[in-house]
């Protein structure tokens, strides 16, 4: 009798990003209102970004050198003719109910970045992801509703129109993400991206970048994409991964039943930690897309190309690199020095002062870091400088103070003491004439430790090398105070 198997099909997600990341520029695209964020709902607006009848957009051109930078950044292929496009979109947020953006013929296309995945074990794992697209258009105002997250359930509904014309690039990734994991980190490599460039300052909580996810599945082997699904409302890269985690075993699951996957656009609900449905996800063709008549085509010339290419800083992922291959760090490290900006900057003046790569990365990454957290401060707001840091590496590595004492000076040096006053005095004993009488001492003065120890419980040797330190007031080099209090132990 034959027994039939069932096959488990195995099913693999491909996932694309589309991010929308709002310029840091001081006024808004088309129009001389200020961007400046928190202000009273609905004073920083003008007749161009509402819409009035007779009024005509010019384009701000710190946007498109943002915009160039940014796909300079992304490797992508910058266009030296491209042009805006009403995008027809009648909804409350945009009061003359239609959108400027790009449509076929973006600022930038055909780009890509590395990301870089670290496991627990400290190994990293490199793949690069597509960028289709980048390109410019105007942000639409915030709705506000009354009583429920959503129109739905909502008692009325309140706009701020402050937002409304705020620049924007809107980065589109290929489908070449296969994981949650992958994909917030992907949206905080792009981050790191346009902070390090100054291009945007990042922020999700106040809606500087925001990400949509296009999501499918299919059984692995399979090479046409199932139905894509969009989903939105993820104000953390928490939330991102966790929101492509829940739907990959949603979509899993309905296949898995026989269910048909529609196409929509779902909302990730924080609260229950699972996406809902909003609405059944538009084509383009609904947008019914034409050439913005009111604004001239754009072209890029070699020499602007040129100029904003030589004004690119180093990026992330070259620092990574650089880190690991001249300096010798770790993954671990190189990800947290380079995360911020700041870091890797005061980082590099440390080493600039004399500091060890390693030892200074050590300090930053876990004592100086520890510091930042608990106070929630950023590295620029510390009194320690780099100089200031460099100098007590070096005084612990040429033997002059220990990295105890180092360590017990943490605050101190963090609220401006410098490192002459913080160890004035305290310079580490390490002439063997000086320190042998006071070993003497201690094992002398603790006969019952020094029968134990040579009855076989050798774990005492710490207990007479911490008797010394306390004689000397922690100043006795610790690597001699072990080795005489080991010979004399052992005489």
């Amino acid at each position: 009798m034959t027994v039939a198997t069932t096959v488990k099909t195995e099913y693999e997600a491909i996932i694309g990003l589309e991010t929308h990341c709002q310029l840091s520029t001081n006024t808004k695209i088309f129009s001389s209102s200020s961007t400046a964020f928190g202000g009273e709902p609905n004073t920083n607006i003008d007749p161009v970004c509402m819409g009035l009848p007779g009024v005509l957009p010019v384009l701000n051109a710190k946007v498109l050198e943002y915009a160039v930078k940014a796909g300079l950044a992304l490797n992508c292929q910058i266009a030296r003719y491209s042009k805006f496009d009403r995008k027809q979109y009648f909804y409350p947020d945009l009061p003359k109910n239609y959108q400027i953006s790009q449509y076929d013929l973006p600022i930038a296309e055909h780009g890509w970045i590395e990301i870089e995945l670290v496991d627990d074990a400290g190994n990293s794992t490199r793949k690069r992801i597509g960028i289709t697209r980048l390109h410019m258009e105007e942000d639409a105002g915030k709705l506000v509703h009354a009583g429920s997250d959503r129109i739905s359930g909502s008692t009325y509904s309140l706009v701020d129109y402050n937002r409304a014309g705020v620049p924007l690039v809107e980065i589109v990734s290929e489908p070449d993400l296969r994981s949650g994991q992958e994909a917030a980190e992907y949206a905080q490599e792009l981050r790191r991206i346009v902070r390090y460039l100054g291009v945007s300052d990042g922020n999700m909580q106040e809606g500087s970048l925001r990400c949509d996810v296009n999501i499918s599945v299919r059984p692995v082997g399979r090479e046409a994409f199932g139905t894509k699904v969009e989903i939105k409302n993820m104000n953390s890269f928490s939330a991102i991964q966790k929101a492509i985690d829940y739907e990959i075993e949603r979509q899993i699951a309905a296949n898995e039943a026989g269910e048909k996957i529609v196409q929509e656009t779902r909302l990730w609900e924080e609260g229950t930690q699972r996406t809902i449905s909003m609405r059944i996800k538009e084509g383009s063709s609904d947008y019914r897309y034409f050439p913005e008549p009111d604004l001239a085509p754009i072209e890029v010339t070699d020499q602007e190309l040129e100029h904003w290419l030589s004004e690119l800083p180093e990026l992330p992922a070259q620092k990574r690199h650089r880190y690991e291959g001249e300096l010798g760090l770790s993954p671990y490290d190189t990800r947290v020095l380079t995360e911020d900006h700041p870091v890797s900057e005061y980082f590099e003046s440390a080493i600039a002062a004399g500091a060890n790569p390693k030892a200074a990365a050590n300090w930053i990454t876990q004592d100086i870091a520890a510091y930042l957290n608990k106070q929630k401060l950023g590295i620029t707001e510390i009194a320690l400088t780099p100089t200031n840091l460099a100098d007590v590496i070096t005084r612990i590595e040429t033997g002059k103070i220990s990295n105890a004492q180092a360590k017990e000076k943490l605050s101190d040096l963090l609220s401006g003491v410098s490192p002459e006053k913080a160890f004035a005095g305290q310079e580490l004993i390490t002439d063997p004439a000086i320190l042998e009488p006071i070993v003497d001492e201690a094992i002398a003065s603790n006969p019952k430790e020094l029968e134990k120890y040579r009855n076989g419980n050798t774990n005492l040797k710490g207990f007479f090398v911490g008797q010394v330190l306390k004689k000397t007031g922690k100043r006795a080099d610790p690597k001699l105070t072990n080795e005489l209090v080991e010979k004399k132990l052992n005489a």
